[in-house]
């Protein structure tokens, strides 16, 4: 039997859980928090355990990872990451269970808080332990990434996709070129420059693309040998297709909603298609792409329909993130 624990409006909200369950072998049971007399103790237990489950993932060449993901860990409307030792709470909420609040205390860390509210994005703010100040440097898969809770909503790099960036080191080992759309911070670049490959990062952000130059350098890497391109994804894959580049990978990770500076609106649910299409125009023969959405409106068969081409395959998320499949990855070429 598995236990979700939950406040009142939490439990009707999660109500689909306890049905979704009695239907197979399992049964999963929902217990109200605030009517539990034993609450300290059954959620210290769940927390200690979520995270005990994690140590397999942080094998000295990666430390971060998410520690605790809501109802995959019976805590639903709670995650917890870990950023090199230093915690991010996350919750939809406003608020935090004083029994959830004990614990993270009792942890000694750096314990930061994060409101998922996409109407007011803002910094994590501190919590517990010591303030951490600027960037610092996680390690994933034998990389150094800079990160920052004072960076605003997102921290630098985002965890979901850490199978993704080792599969595509893997298959540029020995070299090739990389073609990052909406690379945020150039985590795929930087994965498949350390393979060999010579990489073209391109977001709409010019501080992200210093940020992703900023990672190749903590690295030992170059990037002035490298290529790094302002803009919207549309323009430059008909300019690519125009000036006859192929690439032998494309990795496809757009947000789910996104303007470019002359107003022009990107949905995935609308443009996804459209922009698969393109990118395939300059594919090399024999390479790959990776097309993936976080987009929670459509599934992984959808999804697969919308890239629309030949020899795709999905792949699962990291074992740490046992919620929900939201996040949809697809290899096409693989």
């Amino acid at each position: 039997m598995q236990l979700i624990l939950g406040s009142p409006d939490t439990l009707r909200d999660l109500c689909h859980f306890k049905n979704r369950a009695t239907e197979g072998r399992n049964e999963i049971k929902i217990w109200n928090l605030c009517c539990a007399g034993f609450n300290r103790e059954v959620i210290g237990n769940l927390l200690d355990v979520a995270v005990a489950k994690r140590s397999g993932c942080l094998d000295g060449k990666t430390d971060a990872v998410r520690l605790v993901d809501g109802a995959g860990d019976g805590v639903p409307g709670f995650a917890l990451e870990t950023y090199a030792g230093k915690w991010m709470v996350m919750t939809p909420g406003g608020e935090i269970r004083k029994e959830i609040k004990d614990w993270l205390k009792a942890s000694g860390r750096s314990v930061y808080w994060k409101r998922l509210d996409r109407h007011q994005k803002e910094s994590p703010m501190h919590l517990y332990g010591e303030a951490v100040e600027g960037s610092f440097l996680i390690k994933e898969n034998g990389l150094n990434f800079e990160v920052s809770f004072e960076s605003g909503y997102s921290q630098g790099i985002f965890l979901d996709q850490r199978l993704n960036r080792a599969e595509a080191m893997r298959r540029m080992a020995g070299g090739g070129k990389l073609l990052n759309l909406f690379s945020y911070t150039g985590g795929f670049s930087v994965a498949a420059a350390n393979a060999g490959a010579e990489t073209s990062t391109l977001d709409l952000s010019a501080p992200y693309l210093e940020w992703a130059k900023r990672n190749f350098r903590r690295n030992g890497m170059d990037d002035s040998k490298h290529y790094f391109c302002k803009g919207d994804a549309f323009h430059w894959l008909k300019r690519f297709a125009k000036q006859g580049r192929r690439f032998d990978g494309i990795v496809l990770d757009p947000p789910t909603f996104s303007r470019d500076d002359k107003g022009k609106v990107f949905r995935v649910e609308r443009d996804f298609g459209e922009l698969a299409g393109l990118a395939s125009a300059v594919l090399a023969k024999g390479g790959w792409m990776l097309c993936c959405t976080n987009y929670r409106g459509i599934s992984e068969s959808d999804f697969m329909k919308m890239v629309g081409l030949p020899g795709m395959k999905g792949a699962a998320m990291p074992e740490d993130f046992p919620e929900e499949d939201y996040l949809k990855s697809v290899w096409v070429g693989y």
